[in-house]
């Protein structure tokens, strides 16, 4: 019994010196446990302040992109396969209702190779359905399915390209993650961070990324381009500008293709780096189908410039010097942090569509430093509160509950810190919570023992047979309210979800203490030499 005691009590001592260090950090600065305190103890949004947008994601963009890239790799087929034609495009739309009628036409086919053409198309693009306009037009469309799934994995694409921005710039806890009920929104949450106009202009660079074909360039101005071609651009083409860099004087403005070589969604890697000639360079991966497609491309167009262009604004424009697949180099940059920015923007991909904001709030620290400051109050009247009236009815067995009570909090944030979890206000809701159902543990434990106590059963039988008849219950109510928890993490938004994670931790913890600590002590106490008459409860 004492070696069990014993077993039992160094690893409460063990458990609570664990999470004060989670807590404190005291290896770091142990003269500085304030501020150890606050950087491990994450704040929400609701307390820290900082900036709250709703994006909604343009998926008629990457229905559009996904089209056209089609179209390009349905030029090459039908060439290899003898199939002439007179036209191919796909149509604009302009908002994210019309995703779904987004199509690719295909003009004159002749009547002699449809079948040829129908069958291609089959087999080679299985997510579209090929629509027979006449005997020699058709239309090709994605799919109801494929559709969705494009839609779904375009939304997902952004929220993780958006975080890995956010993340290479060094922004804490951030939160960026699906939105509400409109599958094609995503809420971006950024405590601390009190400037909207810089957080969308963070977002906005990782925009579009795409390398396209140079066909001219490089003009003084968008009318100088504009002159050398007559007025009108040629068919496929648009002028972009190119953004300033050091060594660059005026304004460079380049003529690209429309349709780009590859899109930021087959990059895998990129890093900065010099050359030979100690220049700096950034290099790059591409996926297997993207090196693939750049590399028939590149090899056709040694010699030619490529641009890479970033939200519709030249960063770089490269000369293609040899066939390029699964990697490549970007030479001839300015500076180490040229190439450094530029491997940023390609390491974390683009949106794959643009992105509109639907909502912009900002929330100021010092709502959230009330807020901390109320709901501290509110979880020290209730702690008192419950202390108080712990120690009138159960007497010195009160302390019992009140030391679980206290380790119960210690083992919360211990948990927050270690999961690097964040507070939020409806999370300091959870842990008010969590302080009633530990109490309410204690009670059904201590009143279980009155009872065996009148029965007339000794000190020690009754002790016993109290925290073993209580177990279940206090099991039963807490796997209750954990079920009940996990819907509302799974179904509710983002302060519903910290709410439902802080009382979880609370219930696990509370296990712990009301029964095992709190075992622990009375079985301390009552293996004494001095035998208890009674037992003060």
């Amino acid at each position: 019994m004492k070696k069990n005691l014993k077993f039992r009590t160094v690893f409460i001592v063990v458990t609570i010196l664990v999470c004060l260090f989670g807590i404190f950090d005291i290896p770091r600065s142990f003269g500085d446990l304030k501020k150890n305190f606050s950087d491990n103890i994450r704040l929400g949004l609701d307390l820290k302040g900082g900036t709250h947008l709703v994006l909604e994601v343009q998926v008629q963009d990457a229905v559009k992109a996904d089209a056209d890239q089609a179209i390009e790799r349905l030029k090459e087929d039908v060439k290899k396969e003898n199939i002439t034609w007179t036209d191919m495009q796909s149509s604009d739309v302009k908002t994210v209702d019309d995703a779904s009628s987004v199509a690719a036409t295909i003009k004159g086919i002749p009547v002699t190779m449809s079948s040829a053409f129908r069958s291609l198309v089959a087999e080679r693009y299985p997510t579209y359905n090929l629509k027979v306009l006449n005997s020699t037009d058709y239309q090709m469309q994605l799919k109801p399915t494929d559709l969705l799934a494009l839609e779904g994995d375009t939304v997902t694409r952004t929220v993780e390209t958006i975080l890995n921005r956010i993340n290479g710039l060094g922004l804490t806890e951030p939160t960026v993650t699906a939105y509400g009920s409109n599958t094609h929104e995503i809420l971006v949450q950024l405590p601390g961070v009190d400037d909207p106009a810089h957080v969308k202009d963070l977002i906005g660079k990782a925009a579009v990324l795409e390398i396209d074909d140079v066909k001219d360039g490089p003009f003084a101005n968008k009318d100088a381009a504009m002159a050398q071609h007559g007025g009108v651009l040629p068919l496929n083409t648009t002028l972009y500008k190119s953004m300033p860099r050091a060594g660059m004087e005026g304004e460079q403005w380049y003529l690209v293709t429309k349709n780009p070589v590859i899109t930021g969604s087959v990059m895998r890697n990129a890093r900065p780096g010099q050359d030979e000639f100690r220049k700096w360079e950034t290099s790059f991966t591409l996926s297997p189908d993207g090196g693939k497609r750049f590399g028939r491309y590149t090899e056709a167009n040694v010699g030619n410039k490529l641009a890479v262009v970033l939200d519709k604004q030249i960063v770089s424009v490269a000369t293609i010097q040899s066939k390029i697949e699964d990697s490549g180099r970007i030479t001839g940059l300015g500076s180490e942090q040229e190439a450094e920015d530029l491997s940023r923007y390609l390491r974390s991909g683009s949106l794959p569509a643009g992105v509109v904001y639907n909502q912009e709030r900002t929330i100021g620290p010092s709502l959230g430093a009330d807020s901390i400051r109320e709901g501290m109050m509110a979880g020290v009247a209730g702690l008192a509160a419950v202390i108080v009236v712990m120690l009138m009815y159960y007497k010195r067995s009160g302390i019992n509950a009140v030391l679980a009570l206290l380790l119960n909090t210690v083992v919360l944030l211990a948990a927050l810190a270690y999961f690097h979890a964040v507070l939020t206000l409806p999370g300091i809701a959870g842990v008010i919570l969590t302080i009633g159902m530990a109490v309410d543990s204690n009670v059904l434990i201590f009143e279980r023992i009155r009872e065996e106590l009148r029965t007339g059963k000794s000190i020690v039988a009754a002790v016993d047979t109290g925290f073993n008849k209580a177990w279940w219950t206090i099991v039963d109510t807490h796997v209750t309210t954990v079920v009940s928890c996990a819907f509302l993490f799974l179904f509710g938004e983002g302060p519903v979800k910290g709410f439902a994670i802080t009382l979880t931790i609370g219930l696990i913890a509370n296990i712990f203490t009301a029964v095992f600590v709190s075992k622990t002590i009375f079985d301390y106490e009552l293996s004494g030499r001095r035998r208890l008459e009674t037992l003060s409860i």
